[in-house]
């Protein structure tokens, strides 16, 4: 299947990152590259365009959609935790632009074969590096009650977590839970009825826990934003698109920390810190449009946050 994926917040995530047509910008998130393609679009024939993917099907769909760009166009089989290392092998120090687009991209929602999706039986996968050892299926069948406990409450913020991780156990002391499918059926008995008719699919939640979890997604943002605004030339914009609460928390307090000067105590005669900002937060977070939410309704809770180098 080729790789499907809907951009969101395209336009406002374009007229917020280029600011000169002649730059370097990189999307750590190439994705099929619906905004790479969109911001090459944008540049001149002098302007440099990099990719960042970790998911090898990702990374050969968004090159071949970048084949016919004006710009120059290099991409990079990694994540987006390496950005300082990838750049420094492609001698780039500093760059005009960089954005994440942290969304879960619709090809791997809809492959089964991925084991992303609730709605489709497969095999419990769910690593966007195939490489990677760990596996939806080693956190489901490995973890303790404790340990699955923690990750679908903290992670899904899922109210029945508890419950959820006792059946879960119970049910694989008699097979491993090996498919989507199976876990999905774990997780609606553990759910009471009244719950389950109420709000989102009942599985949701406890998905992204165990993806977010395999992923190590939210351990990895609070540095992989500082090396990028480290890396910004002065004037350089960062745009980070999230689509739920625990990351879009994260990329909010990163970047105020940047935007702060002195962080001495209040108490202080003078500033000893000479902590200067780093960034200015450009706006207030943007949100899909009615019109795009009806285009696509798994944009419904994309928050797109922006900031520029000082």
């Amino acid at each position: 299947m080729e790789f499907e994926h809907s951009s969101v917040l395209l336009e406002a995530t374009l007229d917020a990152l280029v600011t000169d047509r002649d730059g370097i910008y990189v999307d750590c998130t190439l994705g099929g590259g619906g905004h790479a393609v969109a911001v090459a679009e944008r540049l001149s024939p002098d302007a440099w365009l990099i990719g960042i993917d970790q998911d090898p099907a990702a990374l050969q769909a968004g090159k071949t959609r970048l084949t016919n760009a004006a710009c120059k166009v290099s991409v990079a089989k990694g994540n987006f935790r390496d950005l300082g290392d990838l750049l420094d092998e492609l001698d780039v120090p500093t760059v005009t632009g960089i954005m994440f687009d942290l969304g879960v991209s619709s090809h791997q929602l809809d492959i089964a074969e991925r084991g992303f999706s609730y709605m489709r039986d497969g095999p419990l996968d769910m690593r966007m590096n195939p490489d990677e050892s760990l596996s939806a299926h080693i956190v489901v069948n490995k973890y303790s009650e404790q340990q699955l406990t923690e990750i679908i409450t903290n992670y899904g913020e899922e109210r029945w977590a508890k419950r959820i991780a006792t059946r879960i156990i119970e049910a694989r002391l008699t097979k491993p839970i090996n498919t989507t499918a199976e876990l999905v059926d774990i997780i609606k008995k553990a759910i009471p009825a009244a719950a389950r008719r109420e709000g989102p699919h009942p599985a949701k939640r406890t998905f992204q826990a165990i993806r977010i979890e395999v992923n190590n997604e939210l351990g990895i943002l609070r540095d992989a934003f500082k090396t990028a605004v480290d890396r910004l030339k002065p004037g350089g914009r960062i745009c980070i698109i999230t689509f739920h609460s625990l990351e879009d928390r994260i990329a909010k307090h990163t970047l105020q920390e940047l935007a702060k000067g002195c962080i001495c105590p209040h108490d202080f005669p003078i500033c000893v810190c000479q902590n200067k900002p780093k960034v200015k937060i450009i706006g207030k977070p943007v949100a899909p449009s009615p019109d795009e939410l009806g285009d696509n309704p798994r944009s419904r809770s994309a928050k797109l946050r922006v900031a520029e180098k000082v």
